[in-house]
């Protein structure tokens, strides 16, 4: 069961990456069904731009852990 799963994190990788990528080129981030954009706000930009990294960082750790069996789930 931890490969299917490892496989959909994969998937979501270049999506979230996709999405920061977008966000810095862009000034601006989706937030629901609204935008939030750099001008507007610097800081909740910031926390979002943040948030979304933290995610990608996340994903990608719990996507290798879960493909490559590194023992993370263990040590934790």
């Amino acid at each position: 069961m931890d490969v299917p799963v490892g496989l959909v994190g994969l998937v979501l990788l270049p999506l979230i990456a996709l999405r920061l990528w977008r966000g810095v080129r862009d000034g601006r981030l989706p937030l629901y069904r609204t935008y939030v954009s750099r001008d507007e706000g610097r800081g909740r930009f910031a926390l979002l731009l943040g948030l979304h990294a933290l995610s990608f960082v996340l994903v990608a750790c719990i996507t290798a852990d879960l493909l490559f069996n590194l023992g993370l789930r263990e040590a934790l």
